[in-house]
């Protein structure tokens, strides 16, 4: 069985246990909520559409998380005009899995809600203490010689920049040889 709910000015068909990401609706996770305005059902025998939704229908569907969509960059500019605006957007959403859908008035039963299993979080060291320090080992002169470090090279000098020839000048332009009558 299937259903098209209405929910924060979009349609969405579901059916049961499918997870669905609608705009926020309010509700921690865990908590069973109901779309009501259901505006289809199909899936049994021939389809049942309202007008515009069906009396007595609703959806039943347990919160996953909220949380916030992707960025949307809005860009606005006017050519020639030195005219631009930047922004940003990001949508708040909340994932929601279908857990039943309801006909003839039926309140949402809490078997059909499936626990959310809960994420996994780091224990937070408190910032005030500090790591114990580590022993320190003895001296350099107990360890044996041979594990010592050798000393460091020296860098090799830099060699002087090449000096650059100087510039030629351009030769001064030949005056063309006169011509003798002769020819």
């Amino acid at each position: 069985m299937y259903a098209v709910i209405r929910t924060g000015g979009k349609q969405y068909r579901v059916a049961p246990d499918d997870v669905i990401e609608v705009e926020k609706v309010s509700g921690d996770a865990g908590e069973i909520i109901q779309f009501s305005e259901v505006l289809m059902l199909g899936g049994e025998g021939a389809p049942q559409v309202g007008t515009p939704a069906i009396d007595g229908a609703s959806v039943a569907g347990q919160v996953l998380e909220q949380k916030r969509g992707d960025k949307i960059i809005v860009f606005k500019k006017k050519r020639r005009k030195n005219y631009r605006r930047k922004k940003g957007h990001r949508q708040h959403l909340t994932a929601v899995r279908i857990t039943e859908i309801l006909t003839g008035g039926k309140k949402p039963s809490k078997a059909a809600a499936k626990p959310v299993p809960a994420k996994k979080t780091e224990e937070k060291k408190p910032a005030d203490k500090k790591p114990a320090a580590k022993k320190s080992e003895p001296k350099a002169e107990a360890k044996p010689a041979a594990k010592a470090k050798a000393p460091a090279k020296k860098a090799a000098p830099k060699a002087a920049a090449a000096k650059k020839p100087a510039a030629k000048k351009p030769a001064a332009k030949k005056k063309p040889a006169a011509k003798s009558k002769e020819d």
